[in-house]
């Protein structure tokens, strides 16, 4: 797959404001993917689902998910979990009758717990949920996402060991998050070139073939992220990190999550492309 742009949501010129309308505005503007931001619910009925897939697949858009931010499969409470677990479960299958590739998800909370515990409890938990779609017929990338809070599970290291122990997973790699979750860190040619080596190396050229990736502008602090801003008003090099996936011949898709959607996510693709 080449490196597709798009939107986390509905572009802010779509009118009426409706997913099929999202849709259609998306490629108007030339960008070739769309998020769909499952935030507090999974709004999208299966029915709709088999719509969208048709007019995605007319318009030649790659269709995504962000699963409801309700989510902790780290819960102390098996109630807590198992909710959880199902709501990452139902966001994957409507994507997934919706033609959709990716279904990225902030997995879990560290609760004071080391990260290294937290990854494996999450690994058995991860391979129930891959299990389960697949004996469904449902063949979607199940992407956890690299935090954005330092309260927040995971790190690259939690990401790339998660992914490496379970079949049909791969990390979503949110560069602003990066960027905040490391207090500065991942914001020059040679840390994503690091960042992306890693990947190489330990998950194969499969995984930078198939990169789902966030990003935006970001304000943050010792905790980690605060906010998205637009790329103009954070200090995220973007130019750089857009020059470092072009050397490592990225292919996915690329999310823009600013506050401007898709002026920014726009902004992106044509430095990409001039690059």
């Amino acid at each position: 797959m080449k490196l597709r742009f798009g939107t986390a949501g509905l572009p802010i010129v779509t009118e009426p404001r409706n997913t099929e309308n999202g849709i259609a505005t998306v490629r108007t503007l030339g960008l070739d993917a769309l998020e769909l931001e499952f935030v507090h619910s999974v709004n999208i009925r299966p029915e709709k689902a088999k719509e969208l897939k048709k007019i995605a697949n007319q318009h030649d858009i790659v269709l995504t998910c962000h699963a409801p931010y309700y989510i902790n499969l780290n819960a102390k409470e098996a109630e807590k979990r198992n909710a959880s677990l199902q709501r990452l479960l139902n966001s994957c299958r409507i994507l997934s009758l919706a033609g959709g590739w990716s279904c990225v998800v902030h997995a879990a909370y560290l609760l004071g717990e080391p990260e290294e515990k937290v990854t494996q409890k999450l690994i058995p938990i991860f391979k129930k949920i891959v299990a389960t779609l697949r004996n469904e017929g449902h063949d979607v990338w199940v992407r956890p996402e690299f935090a954005g809070k330092l309260a927040q599970w995971a790190s690259l290291e939690g990401l790339v060991t998660v992914s490496e122990a379970v079949d049909g997973m791969l990390p979503c790699i949110d560069f602003a998050h990066a960027h905040a979750y490391t207090n500065g860190k991942y914001n020059h040619a040679a840390e994503i070139r690091e960042l992306l080596t890693t990947l190489e190396k330990r998950l194969g050229r499969t995984c930078l073939n198939n990169m789902h990736i966030h990003i935006a502008g970001i304000a943050y602090g010792p905790k980690g992220e605060r906010n998205h801003l637009n790329l103009a008003d954070a200090d995220l090099k973007y130019k750089e990190i857009l020059k470092v996936w072009k050397e490592f011949k990225l292919g996915g898709v690329v999310i823009c999550e600013s506050p401007n959607i898709e002026k920014d996510a726009l902004k992106l693709q044509k430095q990409y492309q001039q690059q």
